[in-house]
């Protein structure tokens, strides 16, 4: 049975997985046009290293995952998760409800895993319904798409409501294309398989796998 036509970020659908995900008719149709993102000679971000690969790590406690941003050809979406990484863009903690500059990911875990499909984190609240308190617009470009396992993807619940929540996928995800903003591919794959098959509770995971830290610098892939 296929999952899903529709990563979502709250508890507004409910259905067998629970949080995020809406079961859709297995032909429906997508509901979004494509946009092309316009994408700058070089975008710059404020990171270490050297190289013209913008490079990733996930150190979680199930191992780590190894992924590259497309920060040309998904600019605005890549500078936005950079930021919330590395502490740099301001965000309303989800927790407080006060401003900060913390880095964002560090020490969340991922709160969604469905084996043979994806793994998802992002959510400061730790159940899916939390974020950033704003939204990005969705940034498509026509040689990213869902089409192979590793893909790193914008979580969301419509059109232009992403802003924090992620995943990668376990496999090619053909009808994510043009409603999830793809932004990176990841290597260390067994890692994802490792967490997409933790023992969970409908898809949340019994005991919590932590992105312990979110390291990000210039590199070579």
């Amino acid at each position: 049975m296929r999952h899903t036509r529709r990563l979502f970020l709250g508890l507004a659908t409910t259905c067998a997985f629970g949080l995020l995900l809406a079961a859709g008719a297995a032909h429906s149709q997508p509901t979004t046009k494509k946009t092309q993102a316009s994408a700058p000679a070089q975008a710059k971000f404020d990171v270490p290293g050297k190289g013209a690969d913008l490079l990733l790590a996930f150190e979680t406690s199930q191992g780590t995952i190894n992924c590259r941003l497309f920060h040309k050809r998904a600019p605005e979406t890549v500078r936005n998760f950079v930021g919330l990484a590395t502490g740099k863009k301001e965000y309303r903690d989800a927790n407080t409800m006060m401003m900060s500059k913390k880095p964002y990911y560090d020490g969340q875990i991922f709160h969604r895993v469905i084996p043979n499909f994806m793994i998802q984190g992002g959510c400061p609240l730790k159940q899916g319904t939390g974020g950033p308190g704003y939204n990005i617009k969705d940034e498509f470009h026509p040689e990213l798409m869902h089409n192979k396992p590793g893909i790193l993807s914008m979580a969301n619940r419509g059109p232009n409501t992403g802003g924090s929540q992620f995943f990668i996928t376990e496999k090619a995800t053909r009808w994510l294309d043009n409603k999830h903003a793809v932004f990176g591919e990841c290597r260390n794959l067994k890692t994802v398989a490792k967490i997409a098959r933790v023992p969970a509770i409908q898809t949340r995971p019994r005991t919590e796998v932590v992105l312990k830290k979110l390291r990000i610098q210039w590199g070579k892939w």
